[in-house]
């Protein structure tokens, strides 16, 4: 199959060749072998040279093509020359003019056409006089060759036409796919960013201050005092000092300022009761006892659930079921969210950001996202995320 798609694409691209094979065989066929049967074989022997020299450039040039095929029919009814095979080598240019000419082209072809077939009836068929039945008969059939000529190559200009239209459509469709797949990461970015700050600008500022004040107020146990006041001090300025620097890369200039709390793993019941609510029946399952986490980390471990479960609600179908599973283990949380719908089958909306969304979220804190169909039918998330150094 690749062979003859590359054969095909190389003769799109070098058209002279094969119609210079059609050409070669014309001549062969029709004037070479024919051309002694008539009379002065020369004549013929020449004219039917130049239609087939014109037949080569039937596609690159399909106007001089089709010209040099009118005027050396011209020439041949000029000169009382007879009707001879070779002739169809007009035939072939009008489809050529019809179908790879301009739109003007075509219809100057279709003129010529008839021409042709007015002049071919007044000179080799018989008169009305002689026989009307012939003569109506000759014109009509030679009025039908040249329309079915003409119309094969119309058809063959519109199936052209609508097929680049579909490759442009096509491109347009993949820079389309881009630029929401860039719009989509850049909103996304800009979402962390302001959720970031919202979960730790403000707390952590005051724990700095506070922290740097406290390590001087250390009455009763001025050393522990001193130690646990160091210790919140340095975290706290290793927190802020990531959190400008998640802004410095992610924020956009949009911001309202607003302070609001974020939700995290200590509401997922209120996440899967209003999930319930919408109608997807949902299972909550917690294996291990719960390890509290930071608030960044426990903020994304909640939107990637949160996300599946609306791409659950959104297309797993009107019976099916979830269910979150999350298992505390003794270096990493790991959570499944799971559903008996249709999978892969179900619909697309044609954006297919969440999913990059998710796993943005979790690369900013060590872990992975990973979604597809299930073994046993329905679609799955799984997200895996180490606990990390002093976690």
């Amino acid at each position: 199959m690749r062979r003859r798609d590359r054969f095909y694409a190389w003769v799109r691209r070098h058209p002279v060749v094969p119609d210079a094979v059609i050409a070669l065989g014309v001549f062969v066929t029709l004037v070479l072998f024919s051309a002694a049967a008539f009379d002065p074989p020369w004549a013929h022997f020449v004219l039917g040279t130049v239609m087939c020299a014109a037949l080569v450039f039937r596609r690159v040039r399909p106007i001089e093509s089709f010209g040099v095929l009118v005027a050396a029919g011209l020439v041949q009814w000029a000169t009382g020359l007879q009707l001879t095979p070779y002739d169809v080598a007009l035939l072939l240019g009008l489809y050529a003019v019809s179908a790879y000419g301009p739109r003007w082209a075509s219809r100057a072809g279709l003129a010529a056409g008839f021409l042709g077939v007015v002049l071919g009836t007044l000179r080799y068929v018989p008169s009305v006089q002689e026989s009307a039945e012939a003569f109506v008969a000759s014109a009509i059939g030679l009025s039908a060759t040249v329309i079915g000529a003409w119309a094969m190559g119309d058809v063959r200009r519109t199936r052209q036409a609508y097929v680049a239209e579909l490759v442009e459509r096509a491109h347009q469709a993949e820079r389309e796919r881009d630029q929401r797949a860039q719009l989509a990461a850049a909103e996304e970015r800009s979402r962390i960013a302001r959720e970031m700050h919202d979960v730790v600008a403000h707390n952590l500022s005051v724990i700095v201050v506070q922290a740097d004040g406290g390590r001087y107020a250390g009455d009763h146990d001025p050393q522990a005092a001193l130690d646990a006041l160091k210790t919140i001090g340095d975290t706290g300025r290793g927190a802020l000092a990531e959190m400008r620097r998640l802004l410095g890369v992610l924020r956009t200039a949009e911001d309202d300022g607003s302070v609001r709390p974020q939700p995290g793993l200590g509401t997922l019941p209120e996440l899967v009761t209003s999930v319930r609510q919408a109608g997807l029946p949902v299972e909550l399952d917690v294996t291990g006892p719960p390890r509290p986490l930071p608030p960044g980390p426990s903020l994304a471990v909640y939107r990637v659930i949160q996300e599946a479960l609306t791409n659950a609600l959104k297309h797993a179908g009107p019976v099916a079921r979830a269910k979150v599973a999350l298992v505390f283990a003794t270096d990493r949380l790991t959570a499944q969210v799971s559903d008996d719908g249709r999978g892969a089958a179900a619909p697309s909306d044609g954006l297919g950001q969440g999913l990059a969304g998710m796993r943005e979220r979790m690369t900013m804190y060590g872990g992975t996202v990973t979604a597809g169909p299930s073994s046993g039918g329905g679609w799955r998330v799984d997200l895996d995320l180490p606990y990390g150094e002093g976690k």
